[in-house]
């Protein structure tokens, strides 16, 4: 699951924090492969706690530099996924790591990556287009 161009919001700061995310993906689809994802969910968790606290501040600060009109709508997504984040991480801890944990984590990555990016991020980068 690489990252393509046409997922580029056309902000390079917010298009290369993507791209990161997209690496550490492919890394735990190539954990999944290996049989090694157990080990690998947990270090996934501890990277999407630390960088997506600060991607998204990143980005809420440039919406509002921007005066992004979405930028509840966008905000609230953000929150939402810190929460299904949070629940994720206690179902990991509680179970060990099962396969169901592991792929519910996998299933949250690919959504968060293609549909926020595809259907919200890029209406941000498509707005600031309009203010040049």
């Amino acid at each position: 699951m690489p990252w393509t161009p046409n997922l580029s919001v056309g902000i390079d700061p917010i298009d290369e924090q993507h791209k990161t995310w997209f690496e550490k993906a492919e890394k735990l689809f190539e954990a999944g492969q290996k049989n090694q994802a157990k080990e690998y969910v947990g270090e996934l968790l501890d990277f999407l706690e630390s960088y997506t606290k600060k991607h998204f501040a990143d980005e809420e600060n440039y919406m509002q530099r921007i005066r992004y009109p979405q930028y509840a709508e966008q905000k609230a997504a953000h929150t939402g996924f810190i929460t299904q984040l949070e629940k994720l991480r206690k179902d990991y801890q509680t179970s060990g790591g099962n396969i169901l944990v592991i792929l519910n984590a996998n299933q949250m990555v690919i959504e968060w990556l293609t549909k926020h990016i595809s259907n919200m991020d890029k209406k941000i980068g498509e707005y600031a287009k309009t203010l040049k």
